[in-house]
């Protein structure tokens, strides 16, 4: 499988890891630690020796009630680190944003994908800022907002109607010329759900490979791997890796969004390496 970016054909023959670098005072496990432009250029550097296949820049948290950005603090966040980095390092760039404009500027200067929290509903200019683009892209799923997806998030069927709502916006994309091939799907765990939720989407990750299209993973050191496990948020590793196998080992989870990159690619290669072995059945066999 391979994911079309602006300038490339990304694989994802086995999954990718996408190295977390958030330019925010606020993210809800490593705010203020890369806040300015050496800081985070710095961090994404070492993501990459550490073996990150992408990197991810954020410069708004989206931890429940954070507090909004302003575009132009944003785009003063995090544009320097995208021109910074874009000549430096050979993975592709993601900019993690539901704003137009940022999209806009930091795919100009050489980004290569946008991750919208909102699928591409927070902006009204975001789907044409993505469709002049050939950036890759991944929509998400949140019920809600930051500030109001803790408050009693409800659901029939939590990945029935996860899988809805994707397939809706995938719909949308595609109706305005976006190909689907550029999209990847990513079902929000943690934003609007509970600890309940987040397991049986986890469980369940196979059944959204409907769609055909390739799954991002982000549980890195959230909330519900701290309560099962008791850790506090910078150690969170474990959890974090052993949250994801079983989707790896179904085969349907394709990229996986993380804080600790070294962890991740160790276990991402040794549950490669074991899954031709494995007398197991994988996601679409027979």
């Amino acid at each position: 499988m391979h994911w079309p970016l602006t300038d490339r054909l990304f694989s994802l023959d086995r999954p990718a890891v996408m190295g977390i670098v958030n330019v925010t005072p606020d993210s809800f496990s490593d705010g203020g630690h890369f806040a300015t432009t050496e800081a985070a250029v710095s961090h994404a550097l070492r993501l990459v020796d550490d073996g990150a296949d992408l990197l991810d820049i954020g410069g708004e948290s989206t931890r429940p009630n954070a507090a909004f950005v302003p575009e132009a603090e944003e785009i003063r966040r995090v544009l320097p680190v995208v021109k910074a980095l874009v000549n430096r390092v050979a993975v592709p760039l993601s900019i993690d944003t539901s704003k137009a404009e940022v999209a806009r500027r930091c795919l100009a200067a050489g980004a290569h994908i946008v991750n919208d929290v909102t699928a591409l509903t927070g902006d009204p200019r975001m789907m044409e800022v993505c469709a002049a683009s050939k950036a890759g892209i991944v929509l998400m799923h949140m019920r809600g907002t930051p500030a109001t997806m803790h408050i009693d998030p409800r659901y029939d069927d939590v990945v029935g109607e996860i899988g809805r709502y994707l397939e809706e916006r995938l719909h949308a994309l595609t109706s305005q010329g976006i190909a689907a091939d550029r999209v990847v799907l990513d079902p929000g765990i943690g934003f609007g759900k509970t600890l309940e939720h987040n397991l049986e989407i986890l469980a369940r990750i196979p059944e959204l490979r409907r769609m055909g299209r390739p799954i991002c993973l982000g549980v890195s050191r959230k909330g519900f791997i701290g309560t099962i496990t008791g850790r506090p948020r910078n150690d969170r590793a474990f959890g974090s890796v052993a949250a994801v196998g079983p989707a790896v080992w179904q085969g349907a989870a394709h990229i996986l969004r993380v804080h600790d990159v070294a962890a991740t690619r160790d276990a991402v290669l040794m549950w490669s390496a074991l899954a031709p072995h494995s007398p197991s059945p994988r996601e679409g066999d027979p």
